[in-house]
């Protein structure tokens, strides 16, 4: 009876670093999307070695204490390319922070997967395309900047359903419509929405829509 208990105990914590090492591999491997799909002049990404089980020793990630990634610190860092949806996959992920750098292409709307994401920090890019409305999924988030780039479309009424969000920042773009003016809009200063010449001003509840040509 004792050899059985030992070799149940044994098998629960092979089974437990099986399952780190399955996670950390998993989010490694979504990092590592993201590293192929950037250009790095400055080798800023150097560490970022597929062949390591973990992620957790790679420069600009930090990891909480179940060795889950939990910030992507990645501003100002020189890089172009574009976001990937594998991004999505890190549930964990509290920060991500991409500012100041060239990164092209459109938000991947798997974004919306990140239930933990408190900051997504997107500003200073040449981003297009629309703002995904799964980001009004992120119910953790408090800041979403996303200034200076090139998204186009509304802002998704999504967003309004997030009561944690505190800052939002989309000035500096190509948007257009109404801007929401409901849930966390409502403590946002006009300033936030400045230069983009497309959009309408304050939504006007109740009254019949006045952005026909926002696509």
């Amino acid at each position: 009876m004792v050899g059985f208990k030992a070799s149940s105990l044994i098998w629960v914590c092979l089974s437990l670093v099986l399952v780190n090492w399955v996670s950390g591999n998993s989010e490694g491997d979504a990092l590592y999307a993201l590293r192929r799909s950037l250009n790095d002049p400055d080798n800023v990404l150097q560490s970022w070695d597929p062949n390591l089980v973990s992620p957790c020793t790679w420069f600009h990630i930090t990891c909480n204490g179940d060795d889950h990634v939990t910030r992507i610190d990645l501003g100002n860092s020189n890089l172009s390319g574009h976001l990937v949806p594998e991004l999505g996959t890190l549930e964990h992920l509290q920060y991500l922070e991409l500012y100041m750098n060239n990164i092209h292409g459109s938000i991947p709307c798997e974004l919306g997967n990140l239930k933990n994401l408190i900051s997504l920090d997107l500003y200073n890019n040449n981003i297009s395309g629309r703002i995904p409305p799964e980001l009004g999924n992120l119910q953790s988030l408090v800041f979403l900047r996303l200034n200076d780039n090139q998204l186009t479309g509304r802002i998704p009424k999504e967003l309004s359903k997030i009561s944690s969000l505190k800052v939002i920042d989309v000035s500096n773009n190509k948007l257009c419509g109404p801007i929401p003016t409901s849930g966390p809009f409502e403590h946002i200063p006009l300033e936030n929405f400045e230069n983009n010449p497309r959009l309408e001003g304050p939504e006007l509840v109740g009254l019949a829509s006045y952005d026909t040509n926002c696509v």
